[in-house]
C-alpha cells in the first residue's frame, strides 16, 4: 500500500475514533480513553494524559505538534467548515520537508492551486500583496517561499479558532475523557 493511501487510512481511522471520544463525554471506560488505529500491519495506541491535553490549552505549538490535539483541531475546524487554515498550514509543512528542487516546484504548484488562487476549493484568507509575491514567485520557489504566508495563517488560527477550540465541547470531552499519567 502506498505511503500516502497508508497515512490518510491512519487520519481516517484517528478521526473515527476521536469522534466516538467527542459524542461519548461520558464514556469512562479503557477503550473509549485509548485510541487505537491501525496503520498497515502495525497497531499504534495513543491515549493523552490528562497532562498532555492540558499542555494544548498552553499553545498553539504544543496543540499542533501532539498527532492527537491536531486531529482533534482539525475535527473542531471542520465542524465550523473552517479547516482550510489548518490544511495550508500542513501543507506548507510538507513542503518545508521536500529536499528535491522538482518535486518542490511541484508542491509549490499544488499548494497555489489549493489555497492561493482566486476561487481555489481551499482558499485562505491572506492579503493581495502575499498572495502575488507568491504567484510570481512560483517560477523558482524556495525553502522559504511560502513562509510569510504560513506565519500569517498560523497567526490567524492562533487568534482566533483556537480560542474557541479550548472552549468547544470537542477539547472538554477529550480533557474530561483524558486519564492521569500514572494511570494504566
Amino acid at each position: 500500500m502506498p505511503a500516502n493511501i497508508q497515512k490518510r487510512s491512519f487520519i481516517k481511522g484517528l478521526k473515527s475514533r476521536c469522534s466516538y471520544l467527542l459524542h461519548h463525554p461520558k464514556a469512562d471506560t479503557d477503550s473509549a480513553r485509548r485510541v487505537t488505529v491501525k496503520s498497515g500491519a502495525a497497531k499504534i495506541t495513543l491515549s493523552p494524559s490528562r497532562e498532555e491535553v492540558m499542555k494544548w490549552a498552553e499553545s498553539l505549538d504544543n496543540l499542533l505538534a501532539h498527532k492527537y490535539g491536531l486531529v482533534a483541531f482539525k475535527t473542531f475546524l471542520k465542524s465550523e467548515y473552517n479547516d482550510e487554515n489548518i490544511e495550508f498550514w500542513l501543507a506548507c509543512e510538507d513542503y518545508k520537508k521536500i529536499k528535491s528542487p522538482a518535486k518542490q516546484a511541484s508542491k509549490a504548484k499544488k499548494i497555489v492551486s489549493n489555497f492561493i488562487e482566486p476561487m481555489s476549493p481551499k482558499e485562505v484568507n491572506l492579503d493581495y500583496y502575499t498572495k502575488d509575491t507568491i504567484t510570481k514567485n512560483l517560477q523558482k520557489p524556495t525553502f522559504s517561499s511560502f513562509e510569510t504566508a504560513q506565519k500569517k495563517i498560523y497567526g490567524l488560527m492562533e487568534n482566533n479558532c483556537y480560542t474557541r477550540f479550548l472552549q468547544s465541547d470537542i477539547y472538554q470531552n477529550i480533557l474530561n475523557n483524558s486519564h492521569d499519567h500514572h494511570q494504566t
